[in-house]
Parts: structure tokens; C-alpha cells; sequence
């Protein structure tokens, strides 16, 4: 448990590193790098088209981020009557007693609250994942992904630039690390260009991952269900996709896609208000 609540302070701060590196090269070092091409005109330059697409999806990742956080899944266990002496986590997913168990839900101990409709505890943002902040979660993986994808191809731009190679081989960028390495301790490529190469794998092996992870929780939610309940096994009601999304999105789900929005309360507490 102190290694899980370690890494839930350690991952928080690592992507904002991240994201703080990434903005530092795209405002300082990629996009001043693309004014210095005088065939461009310089209202429709490359520059300020990147850096308007880069803004724009740097916005709606870390705002998704800040949503996801402050969405976080409420505590069903303070409208619990659990008795004297009961623990909270004996009480649900049916431990102690299967006719008192709310469906969906789970006890998470790093968060000490019990969540609607859990699907997982997530460490880079410190935070259980459930009905209240499940869209939020999608677009901050949606556009983080898009953004470490944008990061690399600018910064092959750049590479590709000072040191005078070219990337159409596929190879190339294959290639590209190791032959970077060997230049670095033979001090024929500098520690700032080198660190840029570094960055290349780390944005792309980011975003790869972030768009697979997307990719899996709709595969999920079109089916009605939560990565918890598939790990336990749980067998989920069969409903329409186009109501399964209609749940997690809601009815305004076309401006959740250009603008971090707060996402709708859970079921649960629908059901509660009526």
C-alpha cells in the first residue's frame, strides 16, 4: 500500500513535467524554428497553424485533466447504513452481504471512498475513475495522445532541420537513437538536440498508449461496461451502444469534444434525486 500511495504522488507530477517539458520546446525551440521559412506567407505560416493546433489541444488535455480531478466519483458510502462496527469495503461487491451490495460499485482504499460505476484508479491523476469523471477521462487520454503525436512531428521537423536529415525513410527514425548515441559520447551532437531525440520516443511511447487506452474504454462502454466489472467477471445488463454512450457522453457530447466540459452526474445520484 505505501509503494501504491507513493506512485500516486510520483505519477501526478511526472506528467506534469511532461507537459511543462513539451510546452517549453513547442513555444521556445519548434515553433520559432518554423518562422525561419521565407517561402511561407506569414499569416498562413506552419508556425502559428502548429501553434494554434498545439494550443488547442494542450487546452483540452489539461483541461480534461483538471475535470477528471475535480469530477472525482462521489462517496456513496456516506449514504451507507452499515451498522456498528462495519468496515465499508465488507459491504460491497457482496463480501458480507449480497442483498446490501450496490451494483457497480467498490471500495478503493487509495481514495477511501466508494465509487459509482468504478472502472479504475488512475495514478496520473491521483484519482478513481467512475460514472462522474468517465468522459473527462477519455478526452484528457483522447488529446493527450493527439498532442504527444503533434509534439513528434514537430519535433522531427526540427531535427530533420538542424541536423540535415531527411525522415522519409522509415528506417530513419528507427535508426535514429542509437546513431544519436554514438554521436553524443563522441561529441559530434549536442546535449540539447540530443535531448530533443529522447523526447521523440518518449512523446510517441505516450501517445501510443494513451490512444490504446482510449481505444479499450469506448470497446468498453460501448458494451455497457467497466473495466472492473470485466476483471471480477460481472455480468452487465445488455442495452443499445447508442445508450451506453448516450450515459457516459450525455446529449451534449459534440461540445465535450472541443471544450473541456464537467461532465453530468452519475446514475446514481439521478436515481437518488427522484
Amino acid at each position: 500500500m505505501l509503494v501504491l500511495r507513493l506512485l500516486n504522488v510520483v505519477a501526478p507530477a511526472y506528467f506534469l513535467c511532461i507537459s511543462l517539458v513539451t510546452f517549453v520546446l513547442q513555444i521556445f525551440v519548434f515553433i520559432p524554428s518554423m518562422f525561419r521559412d521565407p517561402s511561407t506567407t506569414p499569416l498562413f505560416s506552419p508556425a502559428l497553424l502548429h501553434g494554434a493546433l498545439f494550443l488547442f489541444l494542450s487546452a483540452n488535455a489539461l483541461g480534461n485533466y483538471v475535470l477528471v480531478i475535480q469530477s472525482s466519483p462521489e462517496d456513496l458510502g456516506k449514504d451507507l447504513n452499515l451498522g456498528e462496527g462495519a468496515e465499508v469495503a465488507d459491504w460491497l461487491d457482496g463480501n458480507r452481504s449480497l442483498g446490501s451490495a450496490l451494483p457497480s460499485t467498490h471500495f478503493c482504499r487509495l481514495c477511501a471512498r466508494v465509487t459509482q460505476r468504478h472502472d479504475h484508479h488512475c495514478f496520473f491523476t491521483g484519482n478513481c475513475i467512475g460514472s462522474r469523471n468517465m468522459r473527462n477521462f477519455i478526452m484528457f487520454c483522447l488529446y493527450t495522445s493527439l498532442a504527444c503525436l503533434d509534439s513528434v512531428v514537430a519535433g522531427m521537423a526540427y531535427i530533420s532541420a538542424t541536423l540535415s536529415m531527411s525522415f522519409v525513410d522509415p528506417l530513419a527514425f528507427l535508426t535514429l537513437l542509437p546513431h544519436s548515441i554514438s554521436q553524443f559520447f563522441s561529441g559530434a551532437l549536442l546535449s540539447s538536440e540530443m535531448f530533443v531525440i529522447l523526447m521523440l520516443y518518449l512523446w510517441l511511447g505516450i501517445g501510443l498508449a494513451c490512444a490504446g487506452f482510449c481505444c479499450h474504454q469506448m470497446l468498453l462502454i460501448l458494451r455497457g461496461q467497466t473495466r472492473y466489472q470485466v476483471r471480477k467477471g460481472m455480468v452487465v445488463r445488455a442495452r443499445p451502444w447508442r445508450d451506453n454512450l448516450q450515459e457516459v457522453f450525455g446529449k451534449k457530447w459534440l461540445l465535450g469534444l472541443f471544450i473541456p466540459v464537467q461532465n453530468a452526474e452519475g446514475s446514481y445520484r439521478r436515481q437518488k434525486e427522484k
